[in-house]
Parts: structure tokens; sequence; C-alpha cells
């Protein structure tokens, strides 16, 4: 079974083209957000109850729920309600509309679901496509989804291992291949714009320009700018096992 979620909510049209191409493989159960949830990263839902819908009319073929929580809850739930102790042969979060690529990740509510099922052990994967339309053309990566996906149905993934995978936009030069690679190293340099509201009380906007610093040609970034698929493999351990040799140097034990 094939359990799909997202950030952008049930309704958006990436999570339609990926239940689509899923259902010629295999059995699909969707388990989404009922609004949009795109930054969120992997917050959960603690101080509120959680309301689980099921839709059965949104999709031809697939078992669907519409959650009121985030992608990261929507992974939680499914296992225990929405599947009742099934589980997945793969989760599949996505597919975005806009990039997650390099320092991205961090903030992605799609990748986050998908490790979120990595914690679980169950094999994941977070698709991209490079393009913020909420009508984004997402017939070029229709066979590329496909590819991966079976990918990692015939080979597996290493435990509490997911697939972070962006797509370039549509172009008239077809997607040249696939690039299994690294993070880029890049940031955003946020702004924030103060405004006024009705009452005359300032709030802010905030915006922000991404900055690439990375000159390598084996990153996720430069990848996507030269029209391939960019994978690259996450892991949510965090530590930076490279540091703990310096850290025990200054004698804080």
């Amino acid at each position: 079974m094939i359990l799909i979620t997202n950030d952008d909510g049930i309704t958006s049209k990436g999570i339609r083209v990926l239940v689509e191409e899923m259902c010629k493989i295999g059995e699909v159960a969707v388990v989404a957000p009922n609004s949009p949830q795109s930054g969120m990263g992997h917050a959960i839902t603690i101080g509120e109850p959680l309301r689980l819908h099921k839709n059965e009319v949104l999709f031809d073929g697939a078992e669907a729920y519409e959650c009121s929580g985030t992608p990261a809850d929507c992974v939680k739930i499914s296992k225990q309600v929405a599947l009742k102790d099934r589980i997945p042969d793969i989760v599949l979060s996505g597919i975005n509309h806009g990039t997650n690529s390099s320092i991205s990740v961090l903030y992605s509510g799609t990748m986050s679901a998908a490790i979120e099922a990595s914690i679980e052990g169950v094999p994941a994967v977070g698709l991209s496509l490079c393009d913020y339309s909420a009508n984004a053309d997402f017939s070029h990566v229709r066979p590329w989804v496909a590819k991966i996906v079976r990918g990692v149905l015939a080979n597996g993934l290493p435990k509490h291992l997911t697939l972070n995978v962006n797509f370039p936009k549509i172009s008239d030069e077809p997607i040249k291949g696939i690039k299994v690679c690294r993070q880029a190293h890049a940031k955003w340099e946020e702004e924030f714009e103060e405004r006024q509201d009705p009452l005359g009380k300032s709030y802010y906007w905030m915006s922000g320009t991404f900055r690439n610093f990375d000159k390598g040609t084996d990153n996720d970034e430069w990848a996507i700018e030269n029209n391939y698929v960019s994978v690259v493999p996450v892991q949510y351990d965090l530590t930076a096992y490279h540091a703990i040799s310096v850290l025990e140097e200054w004698g804080m034990e």
C-alpha cells in the first residue's frame, strides 16, 4: 500500500497528480491536511483536538481522509486511525507546489511528513516541483515520479532515510535525468516590511531573497538549475558527529 500526504492541502493539484500516478502502481491511501500547511516544518498538534474526516468523492480509486492538523500529524494519525494499524510499503509526500531544495528542507511541511514516516521505519519520499503556481504543469514529472517510486519499492531504503526529490519547472528542454546529490549550501535572507492595519497598529510581512553560496556541481541547486531531477538522501539525526571530539576537549564533562 502507498500512503500519500502533502502540505498544500488535500485539494491541491500536486497531490491529485501523485494519486493518479500511484493508482497505476498499487493500492493508495491518502491522509492529507484539510487546508494549506506550507512552512509548518515538523510541527505537531498538541494543544487542540485533531479531526479526521473520510472524503469519498475527491479521488477515484483511493481511500482518502482529510485531517485538521499538520503534515506530520497526518502521518502520525494515519497509522492508528485511518489505516487501522496497516503499515504502508512507502509514504509519499507531495507533489509540492514550490521547491524544497537546500535549506528549505528544514522549513518544509512536505519533507517533515516524509521524515515522520522514516522515524517509524517506513521508506519515504518527499516530492516537490519548482513552480509555486496553484495550476502548475506537472505533466513532465509524471514518468520520473513513477521511476523513483518503483525504484524505492524494488530496492528499499536504509532504515530512517528519506529521499528529498525536486523537479525542475517545465521548460522547452526535457528533463535530462536524475542526479543523486547533496544539499546545497544556501539560505534565505529575510526582510520584514512594516505595514499598518485598519486600526493603525503595526504588523510585519515577511519576504526574502534566496542566496546560493554553493559553487559545486554536486548539489541539488546545481542539478535543478541544469534541468535534472535532484535526489538528496536525508536523515533526521542532526548530530554533528565531527564536533563531539572538539567539545570533549573543552572538559565540560
